[in-house]
């Protein structure tokens, strides 16, 4: 069951934030900038994943995320919860059971054999869904998994992450064109901040990151 009483949204995100950087699931590195899937170079870096293996961040994560969805998107709106694979499997097998709601997985292509199938589970012509994420950067493989979702002829209006970027422009309007609402439990806005409390970071490399987060297009190591 889900407590009724959580903390504001903005506590949350500053929770949320400390417990990433607790479990160093949060790296900040300007000297050796990490490479994204993109193929772009950032000073940052954040592993989501590394929760499942911390029980009680995790519960408590889950019980954010699922209050902020209620929140946000209403206590009786999805009929089935739909993880994405493969980070945002375990995620929405947690949530799903918090909000005793069927749970499905929506895989990245076909999987080339068999039934050909991209939704795992049962989902059936008309469900409303919900689309549970690790994080989300652009938006863009969310799109896939809604579009994979809409075909089975269920709904899907809404996306729960825990990890927003929240640097890159236009994204929340990218997904709201598609009719997605993002619901998000913090940014890498509220990391630095926690960070910069927390001295959890040199100097230099707050600096380095700070900058990359205002300008991530432009931005290039030193």
């Amino acid at each position: 069951m889900i407590p009724t009483s959580f903390p504001t949204k903005e506590e949350m995100a500053r929770l949320t934030a400390g417990m990433l950087i607790e479990i160093g699931a949060i790296d900040f590195n300007a000297a050796e900038p990490f490479t994204h899937a993109s193929g772009k170079q950032a000073p940052t870096y954040v592993d989501c994943r590394k929760l499942i293996s911390y029980p009680r961040i995790r519960s408590t994560l889950m019980d954010f995320l699922t209050v902020s969805i209620m929140r946000e998107a209403g206590f009786e709106a999805f009929d089935n919860i739909a993880g994405g694979e493969t980070a945002g499997i375990p995620f929405s097998a947690m949530v799903a059971e918090r909000m005793a709601l069927p749970m499905t997985y929506v895989r990245k292509k076909p999987k080339g054999y068999g039934r050909n199938a991209r939704i795992e589970g049962v989902m059936t012509e008309g469900q409303r869904v919900l689309l549970v994420e690790d994080l989300t950067t652009d938006g863009g493989s969310k799109l896939s998994f809604v579009d994979a979702i809409r075909d089975t002829g269920a709904t899907c209006s809404a996306t729960a992450v825990i990890f927003y970027y929240g640097i890159f422009d236009g994204v929340e309007k990218t997904l709201s064109d598609h009719g997605v609402q993002l619901i998000h439990l913090c940014t890498w806005w509220d990391v630095l901040a926690e960070a910069k409390a927390r001295n959890a970071f040199d100097a230099t490399t707050l600096s380095t990151v700070e900058a990359y987060l205002n300008d991530p297009a432009g931005w290039a190591p030193s």
